[in-house]
């Protein structure tokens, strides 16, 4: 047998190639985010693109995170008080929702739902962008495309998630509220007073941190595929899939990083 076409030197081979695509699309991607921060720190500012894009990314957001923070909160109170019923803690419920929104879901299903919805859009006209030459055509008006496109669109994220989280966990805690008290009879005084004792500063800090960071995350990969999205239609559905894809996952593992990092 030739050892060349041997089954475990093919396997090897494979796993070579697939290693160092997966090397040089970080390297690749790293080298992205390093260039946008070294425009987003130097004039000149495009602020009129970063108002059009934190309007993009939080107002119309703000209907989607107003109906998953408010669903989210009341399928808490309703599965909570069937497990805390069981060990006679019914009182301990409105810590339970207002802690597993602020510390995890209020985060982690924000980010995804604005990645749905923003994040994809924002993919998409970069690489609409990149495939009509408009990006090229900034390029040869000496307009820096990272000034005009991408820095825009990360500072926009960074700054819009943490609010969009708050109001989500804002709403999805008086969601909780209405299923706890007005559905299952729970006493106003005991869920708002019990929430009061165990919720600290501490939590709402890590969510904070966790929002911050998917805005930059989220941007990041987005704003990547789509400016370096392939020619044609399919090559812009495919970096469209591929970042909603990516930042889902990405999202779900720095969540449990940084989780593990701050308990």
């Amino acid at each position: 047998m030739d050892i060349l076409k041997s089954p475990m030197l093919v396997f090897f081979k494979f796993l070579g190639e697939k290693v160092f695509q997966l090397l040089a699309f970080l390297g690749k991607i790293s080298i992205f985010l390093a260039e946008s921060i070294y425009h987003a720190l130097y004039p000149p500012f495009k602020f009129r693109n970063l108002l059009r894009q934190i309007r993009f990314f939080g107002n119309k957001s703000i209907i989607v995170v107003v109906f998953t923070g408010a669903f989210s909160g009341m399928v808490l109170a309703l599965q909570g008080f069937y497990a805390l019923n069981k060990f006679g803690a019914e009182a301990l419920l409105g810590p339970v929702v207002a802690l597993s929104l602020i510390r995890e879901l209020g985060p982690v299903l924000c980010a995804l739902m604005v990645t749905g919805r923003a994040g994809s859009a924002v993919t998409a006209e970069i690489g609409i962008m990149r495939i009509t030459e408009q990006i090229d055509a900034l390029t040869v008006m000496a307009v820096n495309p990272f000034k005009y496109v991408i820095v825009p669109n990360i500072l926009a994220g960074i700054i819009t998630f943490p609010l969009l989280t708050a109001i989500f966990d804002v709403v999805g805690i008086y969601g909780g509220y209405l299923v706890s008290v007005h559905a299952l009879g729970l006493s106003e005084g005991t869920y708002f007073a019990q929430m009061e004792l165990y919720v600290d500063m501490e939590d709402i800090r890590i969510g904070l941190y966790k929002s911050l960071s998917f805005g930059l995350l989220v941007t990041w990969i987005c704003t990547f595929m789509g400016y370096n999205t392939g020619y044609g239609a399919r090559g812009v559905s495919r970096a469209t899939t591929n970042a909603v894809v990516l930042s889902s996952v990405v999202i779900l593992v720095w969540d449990y990083i940084l989780g593990a990092i701050l308990l």
